[in-house]
């Protein structure tokens, strides 16, 4: 059986919440092993990043370079990338490939541009104002992976939302790979996203350095980008001095499913998603008997020709199953239950089901919305939430990229009229000295002091909070 197939609604309810999800999933024998070649002994993930993160913080660029050539096993000539090297990358880019990045691109800003992210003010009759200030970042990191794959579509997923925000300032950090000069398409990606800091180191020494700056790397406000269980690790432990997008686990896709699908476009859609990781979770809920047996034939038979074949029959096997319910509605119930990182309804009519849709970090209605053109293409940012977290996150937008002020002017009748019912709450939360604050600028008031200026009517677009 190449993907368990499970009946009823009881027994599917109980598969998918024994799924291994976010950092709950144990890390495989093989990085055990590289931890012990690594530090001389047996360490946990957690200790090995601990220690990582810390020494870099120490250390700078020294600990930069050292863990460079432990777990790279090179040592970059320069872990700033030069320009030029930027530019040469993009201009060995196949046409085809080079002309599909920047329809990405476009269409990643496009989406992007429609996101809401004013500022506003709310003048009151006496003259008063409040409201929000949003500005952006002065500086973020973005990462991405560029070890045993490379991946572009991640760089334009997270910087180009950042650069719509006006963050004045985006550092890419990625992987130095075998040869110590990073993956070419992430620098051609780079140029094409027109950024012009990349940074060639990876792994947990790369948010640290991010985090805590060194002295080639700066310092940022913000690390974006999802990576393998040690980015995320360092993302967790450096949290707090340096905000983080999310901490991303393994990617998901559950495809909800009636008899109208076709099962060799809901089977590739389960592969696609399989091949990611061995710890990738592809499942279908559908009530649909026949679809259910079309679908696991269709996976069996085209699973043998693909280049990650094993990795696919790993994530199947463990985190991969087709769930046969009684009905539509039990399949969009157990969904909501799952909260997945893409939910696709290959259903009839999925305009009818996507108002009840409540936990998604993405919904793809219809079987043309694949999520592989969402992972590239489509528009909205790819980097959404995993592990259940889409009950409360979302995907990664603008507004991750900028931070919003209150903004408080009240005016000497609201100010007056509000601070009797605000003393009595400080003093009911025993803070004497609020009270008193507000009582010494009543009898400011009431001593007939001159209150002070606000801006004229004509004058309050002149404030600089646009």
């Amino acid at each position: 059986m190449s993907i368990p197939v499970i009946e009823g609604l009881a027994a599917a309810r109980e598969h998918i919440s024994g799924l291994r999800r976010g950092q709950d999933a144990d890390p495989p024998p093989a990085v055990a092993r590289r931890l012990r070649e690594v530090f001389g002994r047996d360490i946990s993930p957690e200790e090995a990043v601990a220690r990582i993160v810390d020494d870099v913080r120490l250390r700078g660029d020294a600990a930069l370079d050292d863990y460079a050539l432990r777990i790279e096993g090179v040592r970059p000539a320069s872990l700033a990338v030069d320009p030029g090297a930027l530019e040469a990358a993009y201009r060995a880019l196949a046409p085809g490939l080079r002309d599909a990045l920047h329809l990405a691109a476009d269409r990643i800003r496009a989406f992007h541009q429609q996101e809401p992210r004013q500022s506003w003010l709310a003048w009151d009759e006496e003259g008063g104002a409040l409201g929000q200030a949003l500005r952006p970042l002065d500086r973020v990191g973005v990462y991405v992976p560029g070890g045993t794959a490379a991946y572009p579509s991640s760089l334009l997923m997270s910087a180009i939302p950042a650069q719509v925000a006006g963050v004045g300032e985006i550092v890419v950090a990625t992987p130095p790979g075998p040869r110590g000069t990073g993956s070419e398409v992430i620098l051609a990606a780079a140029r094409v996203a027109g950024l012009d800091r990349v940074f060639l180191v990876g792994g947990a020494q790369a948010v640290a350095a991010l985090a805590y700056g060194t002295q080639t790397v700066p310092r940022v406000f913000k690390i974006v980008g999802a990576g393998g269980l040690f980015v995320t690790l360092a993302k967790k432990r450096v949290y707090g001095d340096v905000g983080i997008d999310g901490l991303n686990g393994p990617t998901e896709t559950l495809v909800v499913a009636d008899e109208t699908a076709t099962p060799a476009l809901v089977a590739a859609d389960l592969l696609a998603q399989a091949e990611h990781d061995p710890l990738a979770t592809a499942l279908l809920i559908t009530p649909s008997p026949a679809l259910a047996r079309a679908v696991e034939a269709e996976v069996a038979r085209c699973l043998p020709a693909l280049s990650r074949a094993e990795i696919v029959r790993q994530s199947l096997a463990g985190q991969g199953a087709i769930l046969v319910v009684p009905g539509l509605d039990d399949a969009l119930a157990l969904a909501d239950e799952y909260a997945p990182e893409h939910l696709c309804l290959a259903v009839a009519d999925p305009w009818s089901l996507v108002g009840r849709v409540r936990n998604a970090g993405g919904i793809f209605l219809g079987e043309g919305s694949s999520e592989a053109l969402g992972d590239y293409v489509a528009g909205p940012s790819h980097v959404m939430p995993t592990g259940g977290t889409a009950r409360f996150a979302s995907p990664l937008h603008v507004r991750d990229f900028m931070k919003v002020t209150s903004i408080l002017a009240v005016a000497g009748p609201s100010a007056r009229r509000l601070a009797a019912p605000a003393m009595e709450v400080a003093r009911a939360e025993g803070l004497t000295a609020h009270a008193g604050a507000l009582a010494a600028r009543q009898a400011r008031s009431q001593e007939g002091q001159p209150e002070e200026r606000q801006p004229e009517e004509g004058q309050r677009g002149s404030t600089g909070i646009d």
